[in-house]
């Protein structure tokens, strides 16, 4: 077997950890944007919060495709030149960064780095040069160097790690987070939201006026009883929401 399919393997779960680095630092901890905070019309919490999930969908949906092509890789041939997958790695997460600072922050439009920026293309261009073009120019330099061949096995089961690492960070919810964070379906009006939450003694610290998304004190165990009564996403459930776990309303 040739690099080539180490080197598809590892750009595919580059692109994939560049998707969570971004979503993670600039979503969830820092909170500078929405995947589509700049989107007319897309003015909703509700709206908002539900396309970051799928944004982090997306990212679970690669993440898999990468480590099961590594898995592929390892099982076809068990050694591996050193800096080869590392450089390719690196190269999937340079151009994720590439990919969205050109597509969505310029092309499409739908959010920058640093909306609230007086100078959002400085901030677009920093993140470009820092997180895309230099490891995107590592990666190539490293997977040229390439080295002796070790057995790969280690290598594979720690890059696993990582990703599910990663994924598991976009699922958490805080430790200063200890309210819940509720979006119900559209079909489900205010006073049966109202309905729901008292049914669960679920105490609303706020809600926006149509009660679509609310943030309520409730038992960490009745969670999950909200997807049976009109919810299509709860954070702290377990279920990969990504950055609406974060979501401060």
């Amino acid at each position: 077997m040739t690099d080539r399919q180490w080197i598809w393997a590892g750009a595919i779960l580059g692109f994939a950890l560049g998707g969570f680095f971004d979503g993670i630092l600039l979503h969830q901890i820092l909170q500078w944007h929405h995947l589509l905070s700049l989107v007319p019309g897309i003015g909703d919490l509700r709206a908002q919060v539900m396309w970051d999930g799928v944004f982090h969908a997306l990212m679970y949906v690669i993440a898999a495709w990468g480590l099961i092509a590594l898995w592929r890789a390892h099982r076809r041939d068990p050694s591996v030149a050193r800096g080869v997958v590392t450089g390719a790695i690196l190269i999937g997460f340079g151009t994720w960064h590439i990919v969205d600072t050109l597509l969505s922050h310029w092309f499409l439009g739908i959010h920058r780095i640093k909306i609230d920026s007086p100078n959002p293309l400085a901030w677009d261009l920093l993140w470009l040069v820092v997180f895309g073009i230099v490891p995107l120019l590592l990666g190539l330099r490293m997977r040229r160097g390439g080295g002796g061949a070790a057995p790969s096995g280690a290598f594979v089961a720690g890059v696993a790690l990582v990703t599910l690492g990663a994924g598991a960070w976009a699922q958490r919810t805080p430790a200063d987070m200890p309210l819940t964070a509720i979006v119900f379906r559209p079909s489900v009006d205010a006073a049966q939201a109202e309905r729901v939450l008292a049914e669960a003694d679920a105490r609303i610290v706020w809600a926006d006026p149509r009660m679509a998304v609310v943030l309520v004190d409730v038992a960490p165990e009745k969670r999950w009883g909200f997807y049976a009564r009109g919810a299509i996403m709860v954070s702290g459930s377990g279920v990969p929401a990504g950055c609406f776990d974060f979501s401060r309303a």
